[in-house]
């Protein structure tokens, strides 16, 4: 989209799990209302910014795993050990303000475009439930380093979809359906990759996959993919969006299907609720 297909990867993507620190104040459980964000953000190319409310406001479908045993700080996780220290998974919205974020991220990475709210599902599913839902993920080319190599099976058959309730209304329309197994770098990887350098974590850090698109339109993980950056629009059963709006609803879901049973881990859902008005109050 933004690079072309020739270069639409950095060189370092296909050689390690590329990612960021955030926050944990901002997490929250599902069925939280979250407040569109201010910031800056650029609305005519070439122009200083603008302050004010994001007006490009975008999910992110996301999983996500939480340590449940820590390391010491300068003894790494290798990769053998890594499920050791996974306790399991959520599904999570990883909200995104686009136009902020474009403005703020280079050359240091997310901030404001991030930190405004995180919605993870109520239940956290153990790796040990989802052992009968392991798969080999997607090659990996080049061969990834040696402390990054595994030799097991490390990708998840897990079933997601992202719905949108439009203000007003009172139907869900589905977006997209992804599966985990699309994820380049396993949980294990990222892990490994993490805390390869001595970084310590600690019970209950939690550590969020990336967006999860898969290879057709329909397994776009993000309104940014599925609109093509606003090019498009999405018609919600008569009304019609390119990104969030103050009232709109998202629900995601994931789901493992086996013989005879389902696990499921819950709603992920959340609503945009209207941003503070800077004018009408006390600074």
């Amino acid at each position: 989209m933004f690079r072309g297909k020739e270069n639409a990867l950095m060189p370092n993507w296909t050689h390690l799990p590329v990612g960021y620190h955030g926050r944990a104040s901002s997490v929250v459980v599902s069925g939280t209302d979250l407040v569109r964000p201010n910031g800056q953000r650029v609305a005519t190319k070439g122009e200083p910014p603008v302050f004010g409310p994001s007006v490009r406001l975008d999910y992110e479908l996301e999983m996500a795993f939480l340590v449940g045993t820590g390391n010491e700080l300068g003894k790494p996780i290798t990769i053998n050990a890594a499920k050791d220290h996974i306790f399991g998974v959520v599904v999570m919205n990883d909200w995104s303000a686009r136009d902020i974020q474009s403005w703020e991220y280079v050359p240091l990475g997310p901030f404001l475009g991030k930190n405004f709210g995180t919605t993870i599902s109520p239940w956290v599913v153990s790796l040990e439930a989802l052992e009968p839902f392991l798969v080999d993920q997607p090659h990996q080319d080049p061969q990834p380093l040696p402390y990054l190599r595994d030799n097991e099976k490390a990708g998840y058959d897990i079933n997601l979809e992202v719905q949108i309730k439009p203000r007003g209304t009172n139907e869900y329309h589905t977006v997209t359906r992804s599966n985990l197994k699309y994820m380049y770098w396993s949980f294990k990887q990222q892990l490994a990759h993490h805390a390869v350098n001595g970084c310590n974590m600690r019970t209950g850090d939690l550590c969020g996959s990336g967006t999860i698109s898969g290879p057709t339109e329909d397994s776009f993980g993000s309104l940014l993919e599925l609109t093509w950056s606003g090019q498009k629009e999405l018609d919600l059963g008569g009304v019609k969006r390119k990104f969030i709006e103050d009232g709109d609803e998202v629900l995601m879901t994931g789901f493992c299907k086996g013989d005879g049973y389902t696990i499921g881990f819950g709603d992920c859902v959340g609503k945009i609720i209207s941003a503070v008005n800077y004018e009408q109050i006390n600074l």
